[in-house]
């Protein structure tokens, strides 16, 4: 009976019982939230449910889209979920694929959600070392037009060949002195 309102640290709650552990109020929140009788769960709720999208009805639109697949095949939203299944959903550029451990219907907290699933996605790749271009200084003001040349040829934008503009080839000032010269033509000579 030592063992009576001492929790896991050691400590005395003066209660006389003993505190509940973590683990098992989030195991009691997952089977709380899961369905009744071993009944199974959309596809779309229990993603949403789990924390791999943010809402359900991004849920929905991922299985809508061919983002969803449970044990190799796409699914509908209503696709029921079982314990064992496969689910590889495509989401913000990254692909998780998790293995149902326990079906839930309640969306619950991320140490409950991690539990009910078994993570096998592949890292994600990478980030490219490179410092972006084109950041300015906070409070520098705006860009003059050399700026922006500088920033666009940094960037490797299209469209910032070191030649002439188009204004200053040949043809571009033929056409605008024939312009002009037809706009001419059309005016009343004022001395007649």
């Amino acid at each position: 009976m030592a063992s009576e309102g001492v929790d896991e640290t050691g400590r005395n709650d003066g209660t006389g019982a003993a505190a509940p552990a973590p683990d098992g109020d989030a195991v009691a929140a997952a089977k709380a939230a899961g369905p009744s009788n071993g009944a199974s769960v959309r596809v779309d709720s229990w993603i949403w449910s789990v924390r791999l999208v943010k809402t359900r009805s991004m849920g929905a639109a991922a299985c809508k889209g061919g983002h969803v697949r449970v044990n190799g095949e796409r699914v509908k939203p209503a696709h029921s979920v079982h314990v064992g299944d496969e689910v590889r959903l495509r989401h913000e550029g990254h692909e998780r694929v998790v293995i149902v451990k326990q079906v839930i219907r309640k969306r619950v907290g991320p140490p409950v959600a991690v539990q009910c699933y078994v993570d096998n996605s592949p890292p994600p790749p990478p980030r490219e070392a490179v410092a972006p271009a084109g950041i300015r200084d906070r409070g520098t003001g705006r860009p003059t037009k050399r700026d922006l040349r500088d920033l666009e040829r940094l960037r490797g934008l299209p469209g910032t060949d070191a030649g002439p503009g188009p204004a200053t080839t040949p043809d571009a000032s033929k056409d605008r002195d024939t312009r002009r010269d037809s706009r001419r033509g059309t005016r009343r000579d004022p001395r007649r």
